[in-house]
């Protein structure tokens, strides 16, 4: 394979509150295993990433605590830098967005298009507090999203389905600064016209994809935007926090974070170039049309970089001076949850990084959280799983091949590795399959299927501990030392094998593992291959994987349990309580799929001689065509609520397996519906 010039950036978080496991697990974790390995292979990869400082999520943390942005910015941007690099983060630069070099940037931008007369300066309506004297971004506003009924939803946006809108159509405002209804207030704002691009950005995408394969998730959120059509979007906020507009007529005025954030990734390149004396560097990455630019990120920003960062970057394209790479591809992740909820500072439902490496190593949570990475579906972690992981798999299956291996060849060949002598059909058989692991795991980190790539890995550990038991050198040694010699030889070819696949996953435990082997990682084009030669000299063993105490995650069980959010989520009801819940048979008589969700069916069912809609979350599970004829518990005295807009009378129950499927309660067809259940 040719080795590639490559751009990795992981969206920059809010400099607002500290790192946890899901941002890990989003945007972080994944992108820092790509870059491991892409370094190994021997390609030209730079990895970009900062805080993100101008954000209103920033200011109103700064009101709550009563303090200026700044301090939150500089407290939040170094905690979070020293939490990423104890994780093992291998950021090139990790910058911030209220430096100098981002705010040149930032305004460059803006008067380009300004000059150009690309922007157009329009007067709008946007929510004013009387109370407070002052405009409202849209952070600081919640209603009821006009699109789907989502009761929380910004000023301008929906988290829970994605639309974008006026705020004039957002319902039953609420000012998040007074509590009180704001009102809509004219003000003048310079605009870009997204709309504009909407052709070349669907060619954009629809290349990409075909080229590069992308997700289906991304793919389906875009499809979605564009189909709505892409209208103007504000490019301007009556904000005192942030890049001032540099114009003399937009006095009292910031660029809009949406447009000035991603922008971060060129400006952090910029900052690298400095700090590596050679101030043209980062053009060599992004002014050149063979760059692999692979930009990841959850799916909350999906629309920021496949639809606005390549719009910024293809309007200033246009201009026929330099030209800025596009993204390749954009793998988005989907949500971890904790413990079977969301993350949640406020209510102190979560753990942070930092909390988290006090408690436990590194390479411990970057396995956990990487053999269930959420790359299709939200995935959860959970306490008894991570110890199961470590445990089960890094302990008992990793850790086990590695000791008994390296005992047998200190006691028995002086720590040296032995020689491997004529093969057999199993040695031969394990050679073949210590070779062709790289490229197997090469071929998911390529495609970005990051967890596949790390579970097959223990597969390799699994095949090296039955190789070890079929060959039983606890009695070669006994009956045929040279035989014995030749299967810990093998052992040893799969161990360094294995320290360098799991390099990008483990990379504190695989730099140990090295030294125990007294050798250094090979170019992944060569590992797979028996680099040990005979008489080398080993390093003692350690060991890497402690098993983890009942005791020790227990207690972090308990803290949840005794937690405010768990007790007022798990609040005891009555019998009486439970009989409110109209719990019947119904039976599917028509499904489809909803449009622009992945998760969601629209059912219509029979209960007696009564039909009704329901929307039930289980697209990922059920196909429209498995789940008609048959019969199902609904909660069928449920307030009726709008998803997507749709209406739903009604609650499928269903449970969820241990790898995350939904299985539907299925009732017996000789039960009728309408049929209570008790």
């Amino acid at each position: 394979m040719a080795k590639e010039k490559v751009i990795v950036t992981s969206a920059l978080p809010y400099a607002n509150g500290p790192i946890h496991l899901g941002h890990l697990s989003g945007a972080y974790l994944p992108a820092d295993i790509y870059v491991r390995y892409k370094r190994l292979n021997g390609d030209d990869v730079i990895y970009i990433c900062g805080s993100d400082e101008h954000g209103v999520p920033i200011t109103i943390s700064a009101d709550k605590e009563k303090v200026s942005p700044q301090v939150i910015i500089d407290r939040y941007h170094e905690a979070n830098k020293k939490a990423f690099e104890r994780f093992g983060m291998s950021f090139d630069n990790y910058s911030r967005t209220s430096l100098l070099i981002h705010h040149e940037t930032a305004k460059e931008f803006f008067l380009e298009f300004y000059n150009r007369g690309l922007f157009a300066e329009k007067k709008s309506l946007q929510f004013y507090d009387d109370q407070a004297k002052m405009f409202l971004p849209d952070r600081y506003v919640e209603g009821t999203c006009p699109k789907c009924g989502n009761e929380e939803a910004r000023s301008d946006e929906c988290e829970v389905c994605g639309s974008l809108y006026d705020p004039s159509e957002l319902k039953n405002p609420k000012s998040k600064i007074s509590g009180g209804s704001p009102t809509l207030k004219e003000t003048s704002h310079y605009y870009f016209p997204l709309g504009k691009y909407q052709p070349a950005l669907e060619k954009y995408v629809d290349e990409m994809n075909e080229k590069y394969g992308w997700k289906d998730n991304v793919i389906q959120y875009c499809r979605g935007w564009f189909k709505d059509g892409l209208k103007d979007r504000a490019i301007t906020r009556d904000l005192d926090w942030g890049i001032k507009v540099p114009i003399d007529s937009a006095v009292g005025k910031v660029i809009y974070v949406w447009f000035e954030a991603v922008l971060g990734y060129i400006s952090s390149t910029k900052e690298l170039s400095l700090l590596k004396n050679d101030p043209d560097l980062w053009k060599k990455y992004w002014y050149d049309p063979d760059t692999k630019y692979t930009a990841f990120i959850g799916k909350d920003n999906v629309v920021f970089h496949t639809i606005i960062f390549p719009a910024i970057l293809m309007a200033w394209n246009q201009a026929g001076k330099e030209q800025y790479c596009l993204p390749q591809n954009v793998p988005a992740n989907e949500f971890l949850n904790f413990e079977g909820k969301k993350f949640s500072k406020s209510r102190g439902w979560g753990i942070d990084v930092d909390e988290f490496l006090d408690l436990f190593e590194p390479d411990l949570l970057r396995y956990a959280l990487a053999a269930n990475l959420p790359e299709t579906r939200d995935t959860d972690f959970y306490w008894k799983e991570f110890k199961l992981r470590n445990n089960s798999e890094l302990a008992d299956i990793l850790g086990n091949f590695i000791n008994r291996t390296f005992t047998f060849v200190f006691k028995h060949f002086d720590g040296k590795v032995p020689a491997s002598g004529k093969l057999e059909k199993i040695d031969e058989d394990m050679l073949k399959e210590i070779s062709e692991y790289p490229e197997r795991i090469s071929d998911y980190f390529e495609k970005y299927k990051i967890r596949d790539g790390v579970n097959e890995i223990m597969n390799l550990a699994r095949e090296g501990n039955k190789y070890f038991n079929d060959s039983e050198p606890w009695k070669t040694i006994k009956t045929d030392k040279e035989r014995c010699g030749k299967t810990l030889n093998i052992c040893l070819q799969a161990i360094y094998t294995l320290a360098e696949l799991y390099s990008p996953v483990l990379p504190f435990s695989s730099k140990k593992l090295f030294k125990m082997l007294n050798t250094k990682p090979v170019e992944w084009k060569e590992c797979g291959k028996p680099h040990l030669k005979e008489s080398h000299q080993l390093n003692k063993a350690e060991i890497l994987f402690p098993k983890i105490e009942d005791e020790k995650i227990e207690s972090q069980v308990n803290k949840l349990q005794n937690s405010n959010f768990q007790k007022e989520t798990e609040e005891l009801i009555t019998y009486d309580d439970f009989m409110k819940v109209n719990l019947k048979v119904a039976e599917v008589i028509e499904a489809e799929m909803v449009k622009k969700s992945e998760k969601l069916l629209k059912l219509k069912v029979k209960i007696e001689n009564e039909e009704r809609q329901v929307i039930a979350g289980i697209a990922k599970s059920y196909t429209p065509e498995t789940i008609i004829g048959k019969k199902v518990v609904i909660v069928a005295n449920l307030k009726p609520a709008k998803l997507m807009g749709l209406e739903s009378k009604g609650m499928i129950l269903a449970v969820e397996t241990e790898d995350g499927e939904l299985q539907i309660l299925n009732v017996s067809e000789k039960i009728k519906t309408g049929t209570r259940v008790k």
